[in-house]
């Protein structure tokens, strides 16, 4: 088998399976039972000024029979006194000297603040600090999280703030509720960070109950917005990685976070750039041993690809991340129709001449038996048809031969400048 073992900024872990701070770290009871499980690391829930968190606080969004496509939260930082959590973090080191513990932070942006929480958590021996600019809700109505995490300049003072007192590796946790996450990841680079991870949650609220008129969740009648997370932040959150990743002001690892719940999400976070992945709504919805799963699926993908280490994954499609203008206009590719495996549900059909491009056409053959034929010369190659399609192997997206040379938009603008004189 290859070998699972990461190096993250410093920090070892024997995969790259972390659990991250949340709900699941919130106890050394937890942490312990995930280290039993197979869990490479955890991410302590994040430590400060204990807080008061409400008694109604989760909720989710499913879709299409799927339950949890997307999950919120009102929770806050922990709400345990930090010398109870400090006392489990020592235990549970203790106990599980080969994983990963990191704490995570979070304090009001002051020097003395950050100086004194970092000494103290040090001192029970975590492998590494995650300072929480993310939280997007009640810590950063207080000046915290996300109030922070959106400031590349306070990321940046409270960056070098943490590192003057640390002694072990520091990573930041940026905020996905910016416009460009990369300005605040320069700027934990800059205050001196070993390390960023990303993404915390998305601004959300999950919904309305129609029959109440109560938001979802509500506290005796009032809501308030969440941070949003699960499968369905997946998508955004695999840019903001590869975004930081392809950026060469960001010269240090990625640790990645946002709706992962297998070992295939992990490959993708990793081929993007990721040294490592943190995982928490998975297991929240099914607990910790989904990662005897996850362990066992990379371990037969890295196989299978002939890679003796996870870390030969790091960053492999980074250079394939582009923007727009260098995508090549001349390249086509068009929908092609197998009629033997073809159910003559007509959903591409319908897909395509309302919505796209009015390229499939319905026909009969000489049977009379009804079939479905895409027009390749009107053929986009949008693949909105192999999308709505419900059977697996009915549609294939065609290369088609080669008309002309590759062109992007930039050398498209470039020529046009240089004919203009």
């Amino acid at each position: 088998m290859a070998d699972l073992r990461i190096n993250l900024a410093g920090i070892e872990s024997p995969n790259p399976f972390w659990l991250a701070s949340a709900p699941p770290t919130n106890s050394g009871y937890q942490v312990q039972r995930a280290f039993e499980a197979g869990w490479g690391g955890a991410v302590w829930k994040t430590l400060g000024e204990p807080i008061i968190n409400t008694t109604s606080r989760f909720a989710a969004v499913s879709f299409n029979g799927r339950k949890v496509a997307g999950f919120n939260n009102i929770e806050l930082i922990t709400d345990r006194p930090l010398e109870v959590n400090l006392k489990e973090i020592y235990d549970t080191k203790k106990r599980f000297p080969n994983h990963a513990i990191i704490a995570s932070l979070m304090v009001e942006p002051s020097r003395e603040k950050w100086h004194e929480i970092v000494k103290r958590v040090e001192a029970v021996g975590v492998d590494g600090l995650e300072l929480n600019f993310g939280c997007p809700h009640g810590m950063a109505e207080r000046g915290m999280g996300a109030a922070s995490g959106q400031q590349p300049d306070l990321v940046e003072a409270q960056t070098m703030w943490a590192k003057e007192a640390a002694q072990t590796p520091v990573i930041v946790k940026l905020t996905p509720n910016i416009t460009d996450i990369t300005m605040t990841a320069i700027a934990a680079v800059n205050g001196g960070a070993d390390a960023v991870s990303m993404i915390n949650t998305i601004n959300s609220l999950a919904g309305v109950d129609i029959d109440s008129w109560n938001t979802i969740p509500h506290v005796a009648g009032k809501g308030a917005h969440g941070g949003y997370c699960g499968p369905a932040v997946k998508p955004i959150a695999l840019n903001m990685v590869a975004e930081c990743a392809r950026n060469s002001k960001i010269n240090i690892p990625i640790s990645g976070i946002g709706g992962i719940s297998t070992w295939r999400d992990a490959v993708e976070f990793m081929l993007m750039g990721a040294s490592g992945v943190q995982v928490c709504t998975a297991a929240m919805h099914h607990g910790f041993s989904i990662v005897e799963d996850m362990i066992d699926g990379l371990n037969n993908y890295l196989d299978d690809k002939g890679l003796l280490s996870v870390n030969d994954l790091v960053g492999k499609s980074v250079e394939r991340y582009s923007d727009w203008g260098n995508l090549d206009l001349n390249y086509r590719i068009a929908a092609k129709i197998n009629t033997d495996v073809c159910i003559n549900c007509n959903k591409c059909h319908i897909a395509c001449e309302d919505t796209a491009h009015q390229c499939i056409d319905m026909l009969t053959d000489a049977n009379g038996k009804n079939y479905l034929q895409v027009r390749e010369e009107d053929c986009v190659g949008c693949n909105l048809c192999s999308i709505v399609c419900p059977e697996e192997g009915a549609i294939s997206m065609i290369e088609l031969p080669r008309e002309s040379m590759p062109m992007t938009w930039n050398e498209r603008q470039h020529a046009l400048a240089k004919l203009m004189g």
